[in-house]
C-alpha cells in the first residue's frame, strides 16, 4: 500500500473511532508548544520553501529547540513567502502531487492565491465542525440536512465545508448533505421539499446572504419554525442584535444553540469556531459595553470563538495574529493580516466572574463547554471591508474613481464601509470626496456608482462570486471637500471603516 494511501486510512479511521470530547481533551496532555516545535522540524526537513526560506535569514533549523527559539523565526505572509515561490515548492516534499484539491482565494487584484490541501487536512478541520453539530446542534441524534449555501466552486468555502460534513457522516452522524450554493431560490425550494424529512435543517453561508434568505422565504410564505433551523456562518463580524433578529425569524429559542459562527481563511481552514460557552459570553459583553471595552480595550464587538491550541498554534504581534498549523501548505508562525487577541479558559473565567457572570451557570447542564483557549478577531489589518464573505479593497473603489470624466470631479478619497439599514440589511457604503468647486448630482452619482461597481466585478473575483447581484451596487454618497465627517482637514485619511 502507497504511503499516502496509508495515511489516508489511519488518519480517517482515528476521526470516526476518537470521540469529540477525547479529541478537544488532548491540549491537557500534550502542549501545543511541542505539536507548534514538532511541525517546525518537520516543515524545515520537508518543504523546499521553508527551507530557502530559513536559508536565507540564516537561520539553522537546528537551533530551534524551545519556545521562546521558535518565537524568534521571522513572521511569513503572502508577500515574502507564499508569492516568491513555486505551488510545488511550497508543499511537503515539493510535491504539488501530495495533495488532492486546490482552492482559490482572491487577492486585492482579483488574481487567486491557490491553496492545496490533501483528506486529511481537511479531517481536523471536520472536527471544528463536529464541535458544532455535535455541541451545538445535538446533531448525533437528530436526523439533518445540511444545506451548503455558500458559493461552490474553486472558492474554499463550498466545497470544504460540504467535504466537512460528509466526514461527519462517514461518523455515524445522521446529517445528509445538499449543495444549492448561493443559489437562493434553489435553497428556499431544497427546505420546502426536503426540510420536512428532517429533525432539523442547518443553513451553512455567509451572515448576510442567510438573512436575505430567510428574509426571502418569509416574504415568499415559508414558516421557517417548523423546520427547527439552525445556522452555521463564517466569513465577517456581526452584531448580537443582528442575531437575535435572525434567531426570531427563525424561531429560535436558545441563540446560544441555534447559531455558530466559524473564523476561517483560505489560508488554512477553520481556525476556531463559536461554541455555545463564546456565545453566550458574547452576548454577555454585548449587553455590557463597559465590559466589553475592559477585555478588548476597544469599544467594538469582535468575533468570539475557541480553538484547539494542538490543531491552530496561536500567538499575537503587535495586535496582530500569527498562527501555525500543518495542512496542504504548512505554515509556521502565519501573518494571516488579522488583528485580535488571545484569552485563556481561566482568564476569561476569571474576568467574567468580576463583572459577576458565571457562563458556565448560565448554560447549565448542557453541551458545549470546554475549556478551551478564546481568540478574538476583529478582522482584517489591512484596511479591508468584509461583504457576504468577499473582502473588498480600497484599490478596487480607487481604479472606479480614476476612470475618465470621474477623475475630474473627485479628490480620490473615500471611505468605504459595510453598513447596516433598519432591517439589518447590510449594504456597501462609498462616502466620495468632491474636488474642490464641484457640486454633487444625482447624474454624478449614478456614474460614480456604475464605475466603482464594474470595477469591483473586474478586479475582484470574490465579489463577483459570493455577493448576491441584488446586494452588489454600492450606495454612492458625494461629500464636499473637507467633510467635516468623513474628509476632515489636516488629519491623515483612513479609507475604510468598521
Amino acid at each position: 500500500m502507497n504511503p499516502k494511501t496509508q495515511k489516508a486510512i489511519q488518519e480517517l479511521e482515528k476521526f470516526v473511532s476518537t470521540p469529540l470530547a477525547e479529541t478537544l481533551e488532548q491540549h491537557q496532555k500534550t502542549t501545543p508548544q511541542e505539536i507548534a516545535i514538532n511541525l517546525f522540524k518537520t516543515v524545515a526537513a520537508t518543504v523546499p520553501a521553508y527551507k530557502a526560506f530559513l536559508a536565507s535569514h540564516h537561520i539553522n533549523p537546528a537551533t530551534i529547540q524551545t519556545l521562546a527559539d521558535f518565537q524568534k523565526l521571522p513572521v511569513i505572509c503572502k508577500e515574502n513567502y507564499i508569492s516568491l515561490y513555486t505551488l510545488p515548492e511550497l508543499c511537503k516534499d515539493g510535491i504539488l502531487g501530495s495533495c488532492d484539491m486546490i482552492a482559490a482565494s482572491s487577492g486585492s487584484t482579483g488574481k487567486p492565491t491557490f491553496w492545496p490541501r490533501f483528506f486529511t487536512d481537511e479531517l481536523q478541520i471536520a472536527t471544528r465542525f463536529e464541535q458544532i453539530f455535535h455541541d451545538s446542534f445535538d446533531a448525533d441524534n437528530k436526523s439533518t440536512l445540511a444545506i451548503i449555501c455558500f458559493t461552490l466552486g474553486t472558492w474554499v468555502g463550498g466545497m470544504f465545508t460540504t467535504n466537512c460534513c460528509r466526514y461527519l457522516a462517514t461518523k455515524g452522524y445522521p446529517i445528509t448533505v445538499i449543495t444549492p450554493g448561493n443559489n437562493k431560490t434553489e435553497i428556499l425550494r431544497v427546505v420546502q421539499e426536503l426540510g420536512g424529512n428532517f429533525e432539523q435543517v442547518v443553513l451553512l453561508g455567509y451572515p448576510p446572504f442567510l438573512k436575505d434568505v430567510i428574509d426571502t422565504g418569509i416574504t415568499n410564505g415559508l414558516q421557517w419554525q417548523q423546520y427547527h433551523i439552525k445556522l452555521v456562518m463564517a466569513g465577517e463580524v456581526f452584531s448580537e442584535e443582528w442575531r437575535s433578529l435572525v434567531g426570531e425569524r427563525i424561531g429560535s429559542e436558545n441563540p446560544c444553540y441555534d447559531f455558530a459562527s466559524m473564523y476561517g481563511t483560505a489560508d488554512a481552514g477553520v481556525l476556531g469556531n463559536e461554541t455555545p460557552l463564546s456565545i453566550c459570553i458574547r452576548r454577555f459583553l454585548a449587553a455590557n459595553p463597559k465590559a466589553a471595552k475592559a477585555l478588548f480595550s476597544e469599544s467594538r464587538l469582535p468575533t468570539l470563538v475557541q480553538y484547539d491550541p494542538c490543531s491552530r498554534f496561536f500567538e499575537v504581534e503587535n495586535g496582530r495574529l500569527i498562527f501555525s498549523g500543518n495542512n496542504g501548505i504548512p505554515l509556521i508562525r502565519y501573518n494571516i493580516l488579522d488583528h485580535g487577541g488571545l484569552i485563556t479558559y481561566e482568564e476569561m473565567v476569571k474576568f467574567l466572574a468580576e463583572w459577576g457572570f458565571d457562563p458556565v451557570a448560565e448554560l447549565g447542564e448542557n453541551r458545549g463547554i470546554h475549556q478551551l483557549p478564546f481568540v478574538y478577531v476583529f478582522g482584517r489589518a489591512n484596511f479591508t471591508v468584509s461583504y457576504f464573505g468577499a473582502n473588498i479593497y480600497p484599490e478596487n473603489v480607487t481604479v472606479g474613481l480614476e476612470q475618465p470624466i470621474i477623475r475630474e470631479w473627485v479628490t480620490g478619497k473615500f471611505v468605504l464601509q459595510v453598513k447596516e439599514d433598519q432591517d439589518k440589511n447590510r449594504f456597501l457604503s462609498v462616502a466620495v470626496e468632491l474636488a474642490p468647486g464641484v457640486e454633487g448630482s444625482i447624474e454624478k452619482t449614478a456614474t460614480i456608482t456604475n464605475s466603482i461597481l464594474a470595477q469591483l466585478l473586474r478586479l475582484n473575483s470574490e465579489f463577483a462570486n459570493y455577493v448576491p447581484v441584488e446586494y452588489q451596487t454600492p450606495q454612492v454618497e458625494l461629500k464636499p471637500t473637507g467633510d467635516a465627517e468623513y474628509f476632515p482637514v489636516g488629519v491623515k485619511h483612513r479609507y475604510t471603516r468598521n
